[in-house]
Order: C-alpha cells, then structure tokens, then sequence
C-alpha cells in the first residue's frame, strides 16, 4: 500500500512538470501597414469649381476603398456631376493617393492619379462621348474632429486640359 503512494504521488508531480512544458506558439497576425485591404473605410463630399470650360460648379462623392500594398496608398472611386454655365457633366473616376503622413497627423498631404469615365447631357449625339481621361490629384486633409476631416484638392482632369478645385469633408478612417 506504501508503494501504491508513493507511484501515486509521483505520477501526480511529473504530469504537473509535464504540462508546464505544453508548448502555445504566438498568435499570427498581419504585418503592420502592409500588404492590400479592400472595404469602405469612409466616404468623401467636396464641391468647388471646373475653372475651364465654361466655369461650372462640381458636387462630388468618393469613397475610401481600400489599402494598395500599404496604409499609405488609397484606392478611391467617386463620382461627380458639374451644373449651370452649359450642359451638366459627369464624371466617375478610379484613382489611387499616395498620403505623404500618417492618418493621425492633424495635416495629411496627397497626391496621386487616375482613370475618368466622363460624359455630358446630350452625350448619345457626341461621336467622342464618353471619353477617357488621365487625371493628376493633389490635396490635403485638416483634422477637424475625432471622426472628419476638411478636404482640400485640385483636379487635373483630361491630361491636363480641365482644371478642378474642391473643398469638403471627408470621414476619418477608424483604424
């Protein structure tokens, strides 16, 4: 019976020092700031003036969709419609911005570029509408509070050949 005990005690000490050796790897996780993430991570309205052609007023929406290779480049769609002085435009863009700081510096600048799909009312009577055109922008975001920023941008649309001021607001992306 004596015996018995003592087996009996030192099965139960070596199954303790066994499982203090169970072994838990580390939990996996991304990279920070790397690699693509694509999801509506906020929205933008701005409007402001088309300086060229005729001067008309742009209302415009984008959205943030999403991470391309870093935090730091942004894919954004939007879509635009110009009023008054002439026949309404519209325009749906697909632009990548590369943001020069972090998002939760007060100040964050941009540029980028992109690919526009624009037309005009009375666009099925124009043998060039839709047209395709190669976009340059170049703006900067102002901290205004916890959750939006002031958006301030200038388009250059048509390789150049039409010019687009904005102001607006923007979502800050909750990371």
């Amino acid at each position: 019976m004596r015996g018995t005990a003592w087996v009996a005690t030192l099965l139960v000490l070596s199954a303790a020092g066994l499982a203090a050796q169970e072994f838990h790897p580390p939990p996996v996780k991304q990279a920070a700031g790397r690699g693509t993430r694509i999801g509506l991570f906020g929205f933008s309205v701005r409007s402001g003036p088309d300086v060229s052609h005729g001067s008309q007023l742009v209302l415009g929406a984008g959205l943030d969709g999403g991470d391309l290779f870093s935090r730091r480049v942004r894919l954004r769609p939007s879509v635009e419609i110009g009023v008054f002085n002439g026949p309404n435009t519209y325009v749906t863009s697909l632009e990548a911005l590369y943001r020069f700081t972090p998002d939760d510096e007060p100040g964050v600048p941009y540029a980028g570029g992109g690919l526009s799909i624009a037309g005009h009312d009375g666009c099925g009577a124009d043998a060039a509408c839709p047209a395709l055109w190669v976009n340059v922008v170049v703006g900067v975001e102002l901290r205004y509070r916890s959750t939006f920023n002031w958006l301030f941008e200038y388009h250059a649309m048509d390789a150049f050949r039409r010019h687009r001021f904005y102001f607006g607001l923007t979502t800050r992306r909750g990371n």
